[in-house]
């Protein structure tokens, strides 16, 4: 009886100190360039909608990506595995996108992404509309607030990922998400968003 408490016990042990991410695994295990490839595939589409909602120019955030990638794999021998692979990947592209913003003036005006509405002109135009005036509630923002907001829901992150990637408490995340949400709703009115 005792040998098969021990086996359990080391098991659950060896559970419990093997990466539940496949992706974190194949940093531990040092097969970087694997993992980079996995970061890109399974992560990619999020870092762009990140970088895109905190640069506001496809280029820019096209760039963004790719820097945040190749910081990324610079500083896997370096992994902690604190929190998730996503947040860590969206807090280096926070900072990434934070240098981007500090370092260029952009003198022309940011692209909006727009979803397709198909044939109807009419759909575009309204799309383009909507997404202006979100852009520009957004920009009346507090910056923090404006970066938890969409760490939350641009990158789809958990409070609990938003406030890794940021770098504080998931307290001070939720707090920050919740004044952002209820200064848009103070500035978006019904009509702008029509």
């Amino acid at each position: 009886m005792g040998d098969r408490m021990q086996a359990t016990a080391q098991a659950t042990a060896g559970a419990a100190a093997a990466p539940a991410d496949p992706i974190a695994a194949m940093i531990a295990a040092g097969d970087h360039r694997e993992a980079l490839a996995a970061c890109a595939r399974q992560h990619g589409r999020t870092l762009g909608r990140l970088c895109m909602a905190l640069l506001g120019a496809q280029h820019d955030a096209d760039e963004a990506v790719q820097e945040t990638l190749i910081a990324a794999h610079r500083a896997m021998a370096s992994y902690r595995a604190e929190g998730s692979v996503r947040a860590w990947l969206c807090g280096i592209a926070r900072h990434v996108c934070a240098r981007q913003l500090e370092t260029r003036r952009r003198a022309r005006r940011p692209l909006e992404l727009v979803p397709d509405a198909g044939d109807d002109p009419a759909g575009t135009f309204a799309a383009r509309r909507r997404a202006g005036v979100v852009r520009a509630a957004l920009d009346r923002l507090r910056p923090t607030e404006r970066e938890a907001l969409v760490m939350r829901f641009v990158a789809d992150l958990s409070h609990r990922e938003a406030a890794e990637a940021v770098g504080i408490d998931e307290a001070t995340a939720r707090k920050r998400v919740s004044r952002a949400l209820d200064r848009l709703r103070a500035v978006l009115t019904p009509e702008e968003m029509e």
